[in-house]
């Protein structure tokens, strides 16, 4: 059994505000659409997801002003973003268990599966017209098509036999950091950031989410056939593998508090450099 069917969210101890207020948002904006269909199988694949990606969204507004209404339906659209990805990765790694339940397409099909994709990228739109920001719908957008176009190159780089660290690290970009440097950088701009708080922000985002990575393909490299895998099996000696893999968590590590260094002192700003360590938990 994977880790991450198992373990408690690591956010709740010293988020549990937060992720209260997030809950609620989502809780929101589902009612907003009470008469769909999609709305319960919706509500299964929400459950047990630890919401970091809309926390630093909301931390990232807090730590360059202010979380308003615009913050709270942005964070529900990266969160929305990331579960319809969650759906369509366990279909392609043939996903047996999710966070101690059936995935999402054992419980509902296939069908309802694609469907259900369909409905969320909806969602975001509709979020993304609400708020009336072309910089965020642009930044919404160029997120899923980047976390799809790396699903598409780690399925091809899974069967090859020519897989460098440049090629691991560009999926973990396009998969998952992509993701994170859009919450951190949307906060900002909702928040009122300057534009060098933004793109430090932003960096910020992108830094911890391949560190987020890095670990918990540390974690789990047993347990997963994922490229990571292929790394391993293609080296000579695996431990030189694994001390890269080190080093490149430590580098990305202080890449990311490089990041908060234009960020004044405050709450917030503590909380995003606290996450660095709470990030080294699965957090999926």
């Amino acid at each position: 059994m994977d880790r991450k069917n198992f373990e408690i969210n690591p956010l709740i101890k010293d988020y549990k505000q937060y992720l209260d207020k997030i809950n609620g948002a989502l809780k929101r904006e589902l009612d907003l659409y009470s008469a769909s269909e999609f709305v319960e199988p919706l509500q299964y694949a929400l459950d047990g997801g630890k919401r970091i990606r809309p926390l630093i969204l909301l931390l990232s507004a807090e730590s360059v002003g202010n979380c308003d209404e615009n913050a709270y339906a942005a964070a529900c659209a990266v969160e929305l973003l990331h579960t319809e990805s969650v759906i369509h990765d366990d279909i392609i790694d043939n996903e047996t268990l999710r966070r101690r339940k059936d995935p999402f397409h054992i419980k509902y099909g296939y069908n309802t599966s694609i469907l259900t994709g369909d409905f969320v990228l909806g969602l975001i739109l509709n979020i993304a017209s609400r708020i009336n920001n072309p910089r965020i719908a642009n930044d919404l957008a160029t997120t899923a098509m980047m976390m799809s176009d790396g699903e598409m190159i780690e399925t091809r780089l899974e069967s090859s036999e020519d897989v460098t660290f440049d090629d691991y690290l560009k999926v973990m970009e396009y998969k998952t950091a992509t993701a994170f440097e859009a919450a951190s950088k949307i906060g900002a701009i909702l928040g009122g950031g300057t534009e060098d708080q933004i793109l430090a922000l932003a960096e910020y985002g992108k830094n911890v989410g391949i560190a987020y990575q890095i670990h918990d393909d540390l974690q789990d490299w047993n347990n997963e056939d994922k490229l990571f895998n292929v790394l391993i099996k293609k080296s000579s000696d695996p431990r030189d593998v694994f001390n890269h893999m080190d080093y490149l968590l430590k580098d990305y590590s202080l890449k990311s508090k490089a990041g908060l260094r234009k960020i004044r002192e405050g709450q917030a700003k503590s909380h995003l450099e606290n996450l660095l360590d709470l990030t080294m938990f699965k957090v999926q």
